[in-house]
């Protein structure tokens, strides 16, 4: 006898925003084993899914998570919402996927992950950037260079769309909104926590949201790790560069592409086909729930990547000083 199929998962959405409203997209068009089944947002004259018009929309976040077809909550608010969502979601019981950063301060974070730990439910953080396709493609030959010596990691971006007061940072920058992506991969790459950290702003919050960072990270073991964010440029760059005793090798998330130098193995330069990282985030949160397995990314790590950027922020307080990172 063959096995009966099971009900897709019912997600609750909440936010519609840019961001939310690719979530959405895939959650009607691109799942088979998920179904969305409500949204919340701000305005209710409509759910703004053409695709999908009659599901429900909630003006009151609450009532989204009460409602009993909603098994399932993927959080994609401004950062500085997230702790109140999180936490009602954490003690309704119900799973949970929230987009990155967790939250805008350490202090948030902590707080959802304990609430995240309370709860016994899966909890995962979309740091979407470990899904990319070079990326992947990066850590499948990472072996190749050998012993780590130093990292180099880079995200370049427009300075249009940093509206500090409209996009709900709590009047802090790119470190969080783009920066927060290189947080998480240093310690997915290295294996390793930040212990120290020393950063430079051109503002440092509150006197103004940060357009950009140059930092040096150092992991436990004394790994050197160069941070470069900003929002001031012309065209993107995103890119990180392993350097190893027997070779580099870097990935190139905006020109799709990993590129080796090594003596020993070889140059190789391999162009890789891109899928959406959101959707890529779904379907494992939707495995790890549907089987019972632990996320590939815990709330546990972003509030470390939030902590880490806490750090940066003290280190730029203070002029560029090395800081200890905090974690709790």
């Amino acid at each position: 006898m063959s096995p009966q199929p099971r009900t897709p998962l019912g997600i609750g959405l909440i936010g519609l925003g840019h961001h939310g409203s690719r979530y959405a997209r895939h959650l009607v068009q691109d799942l088979t084993d998920a179904r969305l089944v409500a949204v919340s947002r701000r305005r209710v004259e409509n759910n703004g899914l053409p695709a999908a018009p009659t599901v429900p929309c909630y003006a009151d976040y609450h009532e989204l998570i009460a409602d009993p077809r909603v098994e399932a909550v993927v959080v994609v608010t401004p950062p500085a919402l997230n702790r109140e969502i999180c936490e009602a979601v954490a003690q309704a019981k119900k799973a949970l996927l929230v987009e990155k950063p967790l939250a805008t301060t350490a202090e948030d974070a902590r707080a959802i992950a304990q609430a995240a730990t309370k709860s016994g439910q899966v909890m995962m953080t979309a740091q979407t950037l470990r899904f990319d396709a070079a990326v992947t493609a990066l850590r499948e030959r990472q072996a190749q260079v050998g012993t780590l010596q130093y990292l180099s990691l880079a995200s370049r971006m427009e300075p249009h769309g940093m509206s500090e007061e409209g996009r709900g940072f709590s009047g802090r920058g790119c470190l969080l909104e783009t920066g927060i992506h290189l947080l998480d991969l240093v310690r997915l790459l290295t294996g390793e926590d930040i212990h120290r950290v020393s950063c430079e702003m051109d503002l440092v919050p509150p006197e103004g949201a940060e357009r950009r960072i140059l930092g040096r990270l150092t992991t436990g073991s004394g790994l050197l790790c160069l941070l470069d964010v900003s929002r001031v440029t012309s065209g993107r760059v995103g890119r990180v560069e392993l350097i190893g005793n027997e070779g580099q090798l870097s990935a190139d998330w905006c020109g799709q592409r990993v590129v080796q130098v090594s003596a020993r193995h070889g140059a190789g330069d391999w162009p890789t086909v891109a899928e959406p990282t959101v959707l890529r985030t779904l379907r494992a949160f939707v495995r790890s729930v549907r089987d019972g397995l632990p996320p590939p990314i815990t709330i546990e790590d972003g509030k470390r990547a939030v902590e880490i950027a806490e750090a940066c922020y003290a280190s730029a307080r203070q002029n560029g000083r090395e800081v200890v990172v905090d974690y709790r």
